[in-house]
This record gives structure tokens, C-alpha cells and sequence, in this order.
């Protein structure tokens, strides 16, 4: 868990730079925050249907760190006799891309939507990238129902609001965000441009970080008002 024993959240707008053989910046910092000199994270990938491409490239990108590693699958059944106890005995949860969707009804079918919760409050901080981003909010833009980009209002709702992920690299993310924020079909929020994440401590958003520069996030609300928030850029290696 976090050093500090609050409430972590880092939600990513997807697209984090990933150097062959290394962890990811936004990865780094979420391990950095729970102040162990071997940090406990577990990855889950059920948006992209438990790929195990995607889990063995994890583990791949920490060989050699002071970290140890496990992953949570659900397809075709649990990987692991507890997931309660696995998901709770760690410093750090990852959750990767793809359908939040259908992300989001599976977890609930395995009560993960309890148990992610128990974990937040229990001081585990909590990250995730495009579809691991939005479902800790009420809901955001997803392509998880074909290919044009639609709402989707089934978050978790740890964190009020809505999150947008893809601003700046997906050209139908930013008008559609307007949109249902205007007609009230999702509710203010907040959108990340690639490879930068937005850090919450105890459900207030703290800082803005990034693995790249000129990236931002902006706080978008009623009436198409949009607040660019800079992000400090992960790169210099502080926490």
C-alpha cells in the first residue's frame, strides 16, 4: 500500500511510452509511492480479454527490478484460488486498455467492483491506462460498442465525474466529450492526451504527470469550458 496510507488513484489516458525492457514512467511512480524497497503489483488485463501476450510482456519489463509481480486473469476462470487475498495483499494494482465495457461487467460477475474498492480504501494505489483510467470514474468515452466512439456511464464511481482518455491521438474523442458533457449524458470530468495521467489523493485530483513534454490534461465542464492543466513530465525522476 501507499506510504502514506491514503487513497491512491492514477488514471492514464492511454498510449504510455513503453522502452523495450523497461517499466513504464506512470508504473514507476505508482511503485514509488508505496515506499517499499520491493513493492508488491499485480496486473489486470480483463478489458483485452486476459491476453496472455500482454501479461507475459509485463513480466518481461520487470526482470531485474525490485518488484515482485503477479497478474490477475478471469478467462476462462480465476487464475487463482483467492483473488480477494490476491488483490489485497498488494501495494499496487495496474489495469490495462481495451473494452472498459466489458471490462467493467465481468468484474461484477467476479464482485471485483467490492473487492477493488476494499483495496482502494484499504491505502492500495490504484492505476490504469484508456479503459483502466475511465472505469475508477462514473463513466467516459469508450469504443467499447464498435468502432464509433460512444458514452459509458457504468464506472465504478470511486472518483466523481467522468474521464476521456485519447484527447489529443483519437480526433472523435474531444467533440464527443463536449457533447455528452453539454446534453448531461456524462457529467463534468476531466481528459488526459496520451501518456499523461492524472494523480488523485483521497478523491481530490493532486498533480498532473506525464512520460512525455507539450502533453496535458483539461478539466472540461458545461458550456464546452475547457481548463488546460500542465503536467509535470515524469522524466525527471522525482516523486
Amino acid at each position: 500500500m501507499a506510504a502514506d496510507e491514503r487513497k491512491h488513484v492514477i488514471a492514464i489516458g492511454g498510449g504510455m511510452m513503453m522502452p523495450e525492457g523497461t517499466v513504464p514512467l506512470h508504473l514507476d511512480y505508482a511503485l514509488r509511492l508505496s515506499g517499499k524497497r520491493e513493492p508488491r503489483i499485480c496486473t489486470i488485463n480483463t478489458a483485452a480479454g486476459d491476453d496472455p501476450r500482454w501479461a507475459l510482456a509485463m513480466y518481461d519489463r520487470f526482470v531485474g527490478r525490485s518488484a515482485r509481480m503477479s497478474h490477475l486473469a478471469l478467462f476462462p476462470m480465476p487464475n487463482v484460488a483467492d483473488p480477494p487475498d490476491l488483490l489485497l495483499s498488494q501495494d499496487v494494482i495496474f489495469v490495462g486498455g481495451g473494452s472498459v465495457a466489458n471490462m467493467l461487467a465481468v468484474w461484477r460477475v467476479h464482485q471485483l467492483d467490492v473487492i477493488l474498492r476494499k483495496a482502494w480504501h484499504a491505502g492500495i494505489v490504484l492505476a490504469g491506462s484508456s479503459a483502466g483510467g475511465i472505469c475508477w470514474f462514473e463513466g467516459g468515452t469508450t469504443d467499447s460498442f464498435g468502432r464509433s466512439l460512444r458514452a459509458f456511464t457504468g464506472g465504478l464511481g470511486f472518483l466523481a465525474g467522468s474521464f476521456c482518455p485519447h484527447y489529443n491521438s483519437e480526433s472523435g474523442r474531444r467533440p464527443l466529450y463536449h457533447q455528452l458533457i453539454a446534453d448531461g449524458t456524462l457529467p463534468p470530468g476531466l481528459a488526459c492526451d496520451d501518456g499523461v495521467g492524472a494523480h488523485f489523493v483521497d478523491d481530490e485530483l493532486t498533480e498532473i504527470i506525464a512520460d512525455r513534454p507539450d502533453s496535458n490534461a483539461y478539466m472540461v465542464m458545461p458550456g464546452i469550458v475547457e481548463t488546460p492543466m500542465p503536467a509535470r513530465d515524469l522524466r525527471d525522476g522525482s516523486l
